[in-house]
């Protein structure tokens, strides 16, 4: 099966999932929009009152309630079952026309280097559950680009140098709130986009966001020698970004 057959695959069971899931709403589940509207709400109110037991009973309670609904929607099951379908569609072209490998030997060139890389160790991780900040001393920079389950990301750039050009931070988050900690002297550039929250970017506030996207920049940004790029997307959350 070729790359574009498994893109047609793919194409087709996205756009018939989404008119399952329309058809559920409207003739059979018309309460599953508020099914998991309450218990995203219950999680995010949770996140907010820990650590009070109160909020950590709110949390669990949500979350578990969040995965029922999922779990009992007739999309999910049709979306499985596509899957699944998918798997066998290729395993059996798989065994009709099976990959054949033959080595090709070529002469090596006469000025053939060979490219080597470096591995460095990533700041954060992609986590499930649990928060992430920077180290509370001095510490070399590496760019961000992470996606976390449920939990909060705080990043203090006043104990890095940050290198000439232009830093990225990439955050891709599903429960949780982002900080962003930046030195006077650095320009930035934020993009941000969210289901569910607020954002607080320096002067600039916005109390409540319902899948919206924003995007703010200083005004020395272009002309910057050091600039840091802010990229995060939060399904249920709040981002601040200030000075320090």
């Amino acid at each position: 099966m070729n790359i574009n057959n498994k893109s047609d695959y793919m194409s087709w069971i996205i756009i018939l999932g989404i008119v399952f899931l329309f058809v559920e709403i409207a003739f059979f589940n018309s309460g599953v929009i508020f099914s998991l509207l309450v218990p995203i709400g219950m999680v995010y109110i949770g996140r907010k009152w820990m650590p009070r037991s109160r909020g950590k009973w709110l949390f669990w309670l949500g979350l578990i309630f969040l995965l029922i609904n999922v779990f009992s929607m007739m999309t999910l099951k049709f979306f499985l079952l596509a899957i699944l379908v998918h798997l066998l569609i290729q395993f059996g072209q798989s065994k009709k026309d099976p990959k054949r490998i033959k080595p090709e030997f070529k002469e090596p060139a006469v000025n053939l280097h060979k490219e080597t890389v470096v591995k460095k160790n990533p700041l954060f991780s992609n986590i499930f559950v649990g928060q992430q900040k920077t180290p509370e001393h001095v510490y070399e920079w590496n760019d961000i680009n992470i996606q976390t389950g449920i939990g909060d990301t705080v990043i203090d750039l006043s104990y890095t140098v940050i290198p000439k050009g232009e830093t990225v931070i990439f955050i891709r988050n599903f429960i949780g709130n982002v900080q962003v900690l930046v030195p006077y002297d650095v320009e930035v550039s934020v993009s941000h986009s969210a289901i569910v929250g607020k954002a607080r970017i320096f002067e600039h506030e916005e109390s409540k966001m319902f899948n919206q996207l924003l995007q703010l920049q200083t005004p020395g940004y272009d002309q910057a020698g050091q600039r840091v790029k802010i990229f995060t997307s939060l399904a249920v959350g709040d981002i601040e970004v200030k000075r320090v």
